[in-house]
C-alpha cells in the first residue's frame, strides 16, 4: 500500500487548485510526508478554510514547507512562477462542473484548456520530472459498455467533457513532441470531507449528506438506476502520488481512478441513510425526491481500474460505507477520518 511507500526527501511539488477539495487533501498528505509544496489557487472554487484545516493537521515545521501563490492558471507568467524549481506538478485546478460548462462553454474552455496549456508550457520550461493532471470519467461520454476501459471512448456529452479530452491530447503532444512526461487520471465521482455542498465533484454526495442532516428529501435525477464508481478522496490522493513517482514505460499514460465497485444511486442512498442514522435518527424516515435527468448527465459510469492496479499499484483502501461515515463525521464536526 502507498502508506508504506516513501517519498524522496526534499522533493518540491506544485499543486494547482491547492485550496480545493482534492487539492487540499493532497497538500496535507505531501506536508505530512515532509515534502516541499507550492500551491496555486485563485479561490474561484477553492476555499481558504480548506488550507486552514490543513494547517491544523500538520506540524509548524511541515507547514513552513508550504508556499501559496494566489493566481490564475489562465496567466502564463503565474504558471511559470509556480513551476520554478519544481520536480512534480499535480494539476487539479479546473472548472469541473458539467452544468456550468453547459451554460458557459467558452469559460470552461478558457480555464480548462487554456489554463492547462499554460501549465504544460511552464512545466516544460522548468524541466519538471512529471506532470500529473486530473482528467475525468466524462471523456467516455455515451460509450455503452461497462466497466469503462481506458482505450474505448464514446461521444462527448458536455463542453466539460470536451475540455478534458483536449487536455489528454495536449498532454500527448507535449509528451511525444517535447518529452514532457505526463500522467492523466480519469477521476470517477470523488467524494469526502471538505467537499463543497455546491462543488463539482460527485456533488450528489455532499448534497445528500446536507439533506439528511436537515431531515429533507435528497434529489435523485432519474429513477435511481444510474450507476457510478464512487472514490474516496484519500484514495485519489494515493493515486496522485503513485502516478507522480512510479516509473512508467511511456511518455503519456492514462488511468481510471475509481472506487473499484459499481453503485447505483438507489444503492448509494441506502448505504448513506444507514450511516447517517447512526448519528441522525430522523434520517431513517427520509425518502428520495425523484426528478428528470439533466442535460449532459451520463447514465452509467463504472470504472475498470485494472490498468491502474497493474501499472501504478493503485488499490482503493476505503469501502463506500467507510468513506460515507467519514464524510458525515466531518460534516457534523467530529473531525477528519483516520486512515484504514
Amino acid at each position: 500500500m502507498l502508506k508504506l511507500f516513501e517519498l524522496e526527501k526534499g522533493s518540491r511539488w506544485l499543486v494547482t487548485g491547492a485550496a480545493g477539495f482534492i487539492g487540499s487533501h493532497l497538500v496535507e498528505e505531501l506536508l505530512l510526508r515532509d515534502q516541499e509544496v507550492v500551491g496555486l489557487d485563485d479561490y474561484s472554487t477553492g476555499r481558504i478554510e480548506n488550507l486552514d484545516e490543513v494547517r491544523q493537521m500538520v506540524t509548524t515545521e511541515q507547514w513552513g514547507r508550504f508556499r501559496l501563490i494566489e493566481g490564475d492558471i489562465r496567466k502564463l507568467d503565474t504558471c511559470v512562477e509556480a513551476c520554478r524549481d519544481v520536480q512534480y506538478v499535480v494539476h487539479l485546478a479546473a472548472m469541473a462542473s458539467v452544468p456550468t460548462s453547459m451554460e458557459n462553454p467558452a469559460l470552461a474552455h478558457a480555464i480548462n484548456v487554456g489554463g492547462f496549456l499554460n501549465v504544460l508550457l511552464a512545466a516544460r520550461q522548468a524541466e519538471v520530472s512529471k506532470v500529473v493532471f486530473a482528467s475525468s470519467s466524462a471523456v467516455y461520454g455515451d460509450y455503452p459498455q461497462v466497466p469503462l476501459e481506458e482505450d474505448r471512448l464514446g461521444n462527448l456529452l458536455s463542453p466539460y467533457a470536451g475540455t478534458k479530452r483536449i487536455n489528454e491530447l495536449d498532454a500527448q503532444v507535449f509528451a511525444f513532441a517535447y518529452g514532457l512526461q505526463s500522467v492523466g487520471l480519469r477521476f470517477f465521482n470523488v467524494y469526502g470531507p471538505r467537499q463543497s455542498l455546491n462543488g463539482p465533484y460527485a456533488a450528489v454526495i455532499p448534497r445528500w449528506v446536507e439533506a439528511l442532516v436537515k431531515a429533507q428529501s435528497p434529489t435523485v435525477y432519474g429513477d435511481g438506476s444510474a450507476t457510478r464508481s464512487f472514490c474516496f478522496v484519500k484514495d485519489v490522493v494515493d493515486a496522485c502520488l503513485l502516478a507522480a513517482t512510479r516509473n512508467l514505460d511511456t511518455p503519456l499514460a492514462l488511468f481510471n481512478i475509481g472506487g473499484g465497485s459499481r453503485t447505483s444511486l438507489n444503492q448509494l442512498f441506502e448505504v448513506l441513510q444507514v450511516e447517517a442514522a447512526k448519528f441522525l435518527p430522523l434520517a431513517k424516515k427520509v425518502t428520495p425526491d425523484y426528478q428528470s435527468l439533466r442535460a449532459g448527465d451520463i447514465l452509467h459510469s463504472d470504472a475498470s481500474i485494472e490498468r491502474a492496479r497493474l501499472k501504478l499499484g493503485f488499490a482503493p483502501a476505503f469501502r463506500l460505507s467507510e468513506g460515507l461515515e467519514a464524510t458525515l463525521r466531518f460534516r457534523l464536526g467530529q473531525g477528519m477520518p483516520a486512515s484504514p
